[in-house]
Order: C-alpha cells, then structure tokens, then sequence
C-alpha cells in the first residue's frame, strides 16, 4: 500500500455543535508517502456540506509544504467558532507524519 493515515485532533469549542457530539475537532488524512500529497481527508464536522468543503481544500495539498500554509487559506476560507480547533487538529497531524517520516527507513515513505 502506498498510502498512510494520519490524524490530529484538538478540543472543540464549548457550546458548538462540534463539542456536543464529538467533543474534539479532528483530522485524519490520507497522504501517498511516494509523493507526500494528500488523496483523501475527512474532519469531524456535523454538517457534510463542511465535510466535502474541508475533503476538497485539502484533497492535492503537499505536505512538504507545511500546516502554515494550509492554515492561513483554511482561516480565510472558514470563518466558525472551531477555527482554532481545527487549526490545532491540523498542525497535530502534520507534526505526526513529520515525525514518522522521520523515523521510517524501511521504504515506505
């Protein structure tokens, strides 16, 4: 397989929708180690209209190029209490890849 799953989550807002039914914003992406480019993303988000939003920003992002680029276009693509959160849950899943992409020297990525 030449994909990996990676995740990030943070706490949602008090008082959000999001916090009601999940209590934490979170991330998983679905990243080809070949190329480090994301091919599938899914948050937990209540609506699916946010959903298929979220899936199409970041579906052919490349994670060499780092969350803070990705964060600011989500900032000023998403304007919702759970901003921060998901902010957080984003930076928490590229740090996590970062580190094991770091660690692997088998051939996977």
């Amino acid at each position: 397989m030449e994909t990996v799953l990676v995740t990030g989550y943070a706490q949602a807002p008090q008082g959000s929708s999001m916090y009601e039914l999940y209590k934490y914003a979170g991330i998983v992406l679905e990243v080809d180690s070949r190329n480090d480019v994301i091919v599938n993303a899914e948050f937990t988000f209540v609506t699916d209209l946010a959903k298929d939003f979220f899936r199409r920003l970041l579906i052919g992002y490349d994670m060499n190029r780092g969350s803070d680029e990705l964060i600011a276009y989500i900032q000023k693509s998403y304007f919702a209490p759970s901003i921060n959160s998901i902010s957080v849950a984003v930076k928490a899943a590229f740090r996590r890849y970062e580190e094991q992409k770091s660690k692997s020297y088998n051939g996977l990525f």
